[in-house]
């Protein structure tokens, strides 16, 4: 199982602003090992979504371009505040994550 993601969610004016940091090494299957010089496997995030009370806001699709641990923030307008925010993620090898945060 992955390591928890650090999400949080607040009221921004009108939109709720989510911001998410992700533990991931996100491999590109491009980097040889300097030890070995054997390349090392692609292992990265293929897909993110995230819903507001259970109803899909973001949709994305990644490659192995995206840097280690990577972070996302995205706006979502017509929330307030006690929402309930989803984000989770797949990777290439099948391996998934998920955090649930009530907006603030």
């Amino acid at each position: 199982m992955a390591e928890p993601m650090k999400v949080r969610a607040s009221v921004s004016g009108d939109a709720v602003e989510v911001k998410c940091l992700m533990n991931h090494p996100m491999e590109t299957g491009l980097r040889k090992d300097a030890k070995t010089g054997a390349v090392v496997p692609a292992h990265h995030i293929t897909n993110v979504t995230a819903t507001l009370n259970g109803k899909p806001v973001l949709d994305a699709q990644w490659g192995g371009g995206i840097s280690k641990n990577p972070y996302l923030a995205f706006k979502v307008k017509g929330g307030k505040a006690g929402d309930k925010v989803n984000v989770s993620w797949v990777d290439n090898k099948g391996d998934k994550n998920s955090a649930d945060v009530t907006v603030g």
